[in-house]
């Protein structure tokens, strides 16, 4: 079988989950196609794949055009919260797989039913008739459209998932919709040694970081801040005397080495096993909260310590975790300016976050506040117990947890000669 994948370019999460749920189907022909951050995460871990095309659907009609070919040469789709994908394959008459870690996550302006209702209605003659009836529903809203659109839905378990999964169920909403655990390497996390010699004393896992508003060079004040911190990390905690920052921001020409009192500060593009290895060995575990990151390092029995939001996914992953050690403990830009409110919707909130940054990191006042509170953070993760941090592995586990992703693939995609 011949199946054809692509993730949505925001961050490293979508197609992190992409190449976990690759390397499960090592017995079909996988062929990759995305653009921006996906393909860039892709690229890193090519043994994922059997074949990877770089293809932009967005920048002109060549590109739409070489995707629908490419669909028309495949048995199956996977798209991993990629809605245009998604869209396209039903268009092309493809069975297609919608594979989604914020099933919960997706804000709605109007019920369920009647985005049932249009998705029923939705004309299959091209993908420019469907795209036009559907250009009332909202990004978050496409997304679930494409749920309910899709042959299969893969959902992985996150606090109010259950709940949306009862909905689409009560609705009899089309899909076959499936609640998973974690959608991870698990193979490269069995695999992963926990007891090597570390290399480095502080892992900070920066994570994709580009999305529909971030990028490396625009709208960039996140990444800025974190340039202006690192070195006062490395004068203010003497214990950690060689620290890997990691994350797409550093990849190619963009590595580079920070040296400040004889401590240096290594920011690097690892392949994702090579990443698996660092957080399995590394003493101390900052990062991005994505919830990828995140369950890669609960299967390690790692406890991390979240740092600030860079877009508004992460609030909504911060606040639904509030209640666990790793959600309360975890550093928020509401410690450096606690009675600012963020709007709550994905794009102002994100383009909110991307302002409060710029202000942290200008602002010398506010600068000194976010140093402070933030040494306060790492001060308290740093003197958690073993005990402690594997009772907060532990609560998200039970938090998190559920039917193992490769058993719920392996009904959708049986292994060959059980067909």
């Amino acid at each position: 079988m011949r199946i054809v994948m692509g993730a949505q370019s925001c961050g490293f999460g979508p197609a992190s989950e992409l190449v976990a749920v690759s390397r499960l189907l090592s017995h079909h022909e996988r062929v990759f196609v995305g653009r921006g951050v996906a393909a860039t995460f892709t690229r890193r871990n090519p043994d994922a794949f059997d074949a990877i095309l770089e293809i932009d659907a967005t920048r002109g009609r060549a590109g739409a055009e070489l995707i629908d070919d490419l669909l028309e040469t495949g048995d199956q789709v996977i798209s991993v919260m990629d809605a245009d994908l998604a869209l396209r394959s039903v268009i092309a008459r493809r069975p297609v797989v919608m594979v989604d870690s914020l099933f919960g996550f997706w804000r709605l302006g109007r019920p369920l039913a009647q985005i049932r209702d249009l998705c029923a209605t939705l004309p299959r003659s091209s993908y420019a008739a469907a795209d036009r009836h559907l250009a009332a529903l909202s990004p978050h809203e496409r997304v679930v459209a494409a749920h309910l659109l899709a042959t299969h839905s893969v959902v992985q378990n996150f606090p109010g998932v259950p709940e949306r999964v009862a909905e689409f169920t009560a609705l009899d909403a089309g899909s076959a919709i499936h609640l998973t655990g974690p959608i991870i390497d698990l193979e490269g996390l069995r695999n992963t040694p926990l007891n090597a010699e570390p290399e480095y004393d502080l892992l900070i896992n920066v994570g994709g970081f580009k999305n529909f508003l971030l990028d490396f060079d625009v709208n960039n004040d996140y990444l800025r801040l974190l340039h202006h911190w690192i070195p006062d990390l490395l004068r203010d905690w003497p214990r950690f005397s060689h620290v890997l920052v990691c994350g797409g921001p550093f990849g190619g020409h963009r590595e580079r080495s920070v040296s400040v009192a004889g401590r240096r500060a290594d920011c690097r593009l690892l392949p994702q096993r090579d990443l698996l290895r660092a957080v399995a060995s590394t003493p101390g575990y900052l990062l991005a909260p994505g919830l990828t990151a995140l369950h890669e390092s609960m299967v390690l029995g790692r406890l991390p310590l979240g740092i600030h939001e860079q877009h508004y996914a992460h609030v909504y992953t911060l606040r639904s975790l509030d209640g666990t050690l790793f959600g309360r403990n975890a550093g928020r830009f509401a410690d450096v300016l606690p009675h600012h409110r963020l709007p709550e919707d994905d794009f102002t909130g994100t383009v909110a976050l991307v302002e409060i940054a710029g202000r942290v990191q200008e602002d010398e006042e506010l600068y000194t506040v976010f140093r402070r509170t933030f040494n306060e953070r790492i001060e308290h993760y740093v003197s958690l117990t073993p005990a402690q941090r594997w009772h907060g592995v532990e609560e998200l586990r039970r938090l998190l947890g559920g039917k193992p992703a490769h058993e719920v693939l392996a009904k959708i995609f049986p292994p060959r000669g059980s067909e």
